[in-house]
């Protein structure tokens, strides 16, 4: 029996009646443009901020980091919590955390408490981010899941396409502080949606403090030694060891648990541990691109930082047509195809663009980027879809946590791979090499999804 007519049978009457299902969806969805959309207009504001605390340049992108720390260490020790405690009422939380630090990010009157807020706001958005796709999981039936998460990956894409130009919006006519500020009203507006959302019962065991305490320094060591390992090896390389040595205690202290925080019982299916391998090497491709792209764009081409801006823009709009439309074939096809299908479109539109000389116009590179749209958003959405279907309804959570995660990873593994090869190779060969590794990446995340379909 397959995976989806398991679950099919565990929740036969899955779902929610309409009109409790666009509610829900529409609380679900908004959150996650609300989190998305703060990531984009925080990255915009840096210079601003920069300019009126009086702090350096370096020390601003503590705003960006600070966050996406606190983040990736409440993943999953917040898709644990939520199925003790139950998916809404933890979801709701993070909410509420959401909004609070908002309006601590908007009253900052220095760096440090800035920064600050953006962890707290971090945490904030760890269980939005990792509980969304679990409670959609209770408002759609297994059937109806491949268009769910398309709508999803439409959402988050054009999110993030749109995120720059209303940061820059916001900045040209009011302080940076009003971009946090703008988060308030509609965290409110989300909170009496959630209201609509299900209540799945929490399983009511109680979350490990040591192994949340070896989660966090496991993948905040991780993030944070990554970063500094090229320039300041003397730093990166013992907090790489102290994040290994994190991981290593927490999988023997969590390994002989029926729901550990990490998903060890999910990551021993083939099919879900396949999953998690193939979005790590996407999400690193895509992330190494999005650095080395902007450098072609201007040093190759000549390009202005608009134009640049222009030019990297249909990237995500395709990814936000191409979603919904990957989520309905993946409601009616071999997903495992699918996903292959989209990581080897990925790669050939990565290798044409690593291979396209820095000469003539810049238009042949931006349909490229659109190839590579298109294959990444034909991979995302089944191979988002295989993760939370082929698990039962009350792990949707540790899923949801483990897809985040994948995500969070990948992103950081790109970023260290442009790093290095900056630090290793000439300026306007770097992102070449850069956009060639992707495309080995996005061809064995594309090999790797076949795997599944044997």
């Amino acid at each position: 029996m397959s995976s989806l007519a398991h679950t099919d049978a565990v929740v036969p009457m899955a779902g929610l009646p309409m009109p409790q299902r666009l509610f829900a969806t529409l609380a679900v969805l908004s959150t996650l443009v609300l989190v998305v959309l703060d990531g984009a207009i925080a990255n915009v504001a840096l210079p601003t901020i920069h300019t009126e605390l009086k702090v350096s340049a370096a020390a601003t992108v503590w705003v960006v980091t600070a966050y996406q720390l606190a983040l990736v260490m409440g993943l999953l020790p917040s898709a644990a919590l939520g199925q003790s405690l139950g998916y809404r009422k933890v979801f709701a939380g993070g909410v509420v955390v959401f909004t609070v630090a908002s309006v601590l990010c908007a009253l900052a009157p220095s760096l440090t408490w800035l920064v600050i807020a953006r962890f707290v706001q971090g945490l904030g958005a760890a269980p939005l981010m990792s509980l969304a796709v679990a409670l959609l999981r209770h408002v759609f039936p297994p059937r109806m899941m491949g268009r769910v998460i398309g709508w999803n990956a439409l959402v988050v894409a054009l999110s993030s396409a749109i995120g720059p130009t209303i940061g820059a919006a916001v900045l040209s006519v009011a302080s940076w502080p009003w971009i946090f500020a703008v988060n308030v009203p509609i965290g409110l507006v989300v909170l009496v949606a959630v209201r609509a959302l299900p209540s799945p019962a929490g399983s009511g065991h109680a979350l490990d403090g040591l192994s949340v305490l070896l989660n966090a320094a496991g993948f905040g060591c991780l993030v944070m030694g990554a970063d500094a390992v090229i320039e300041r090896p003397e730093t990166g390389l013992p907090l790489l060891a102290v994040s290994a040595a994190s991981f290593i205690a927490l999988v023997r202290r969590e390994a002989p648990r029926r729901a550990p925080l990490i998903p060890l019982d999910l990551l021993r299916r083939r099919s879900f541990r396949l999953s998690v391998i193939a979005s790590v090497c996407c999400f690193s491709a895509q992330m190494s691109s999005y650095v080395a792209l902007p450098f072609i764009f201007q040093h190759g081409f000549g390009l202005s930082a608009m134009m640049t801006g222009i030019g990297m823009t249909p990237w995500p709009l395709v990814v936000a047509f191409a979603g919904p439309v990957s989520g309905r074939l993946s409601d009616r096809m071999n997903g495992a195809v699918l996903c292959a299908v989209g990581g080897l479109t990925l790669a050939a539109g990565l290798l044409m663009a690593a291979l396209w000389p820095e000469s003539g116009s810049p238009v042949p590179l931006v349909a490229m980027t659109m190839v590579c749209g298109l294959g990444f958003g034909l991979f995302q959405v089944p191979n988002n879809r295989n993760m939370l279907v082929s698990v039962e309804p009350e792990r949707a959570g540790a899923a949801g946590g483990m897809q985040g995660t994948a995500r969070l990873v990948g992103q950081t593994t790109g970023g260290l791979i442009m790093t290095v090869l900056f630090t290793l190779t000439p300026a306007d060969v770097a992102p070449h090499l850069g956009l060639g590794v992707g495309a080995v990446l996005a061809a064995l995340a594309g090999g790797v999804s076949a795997l599944r379909a044997r």
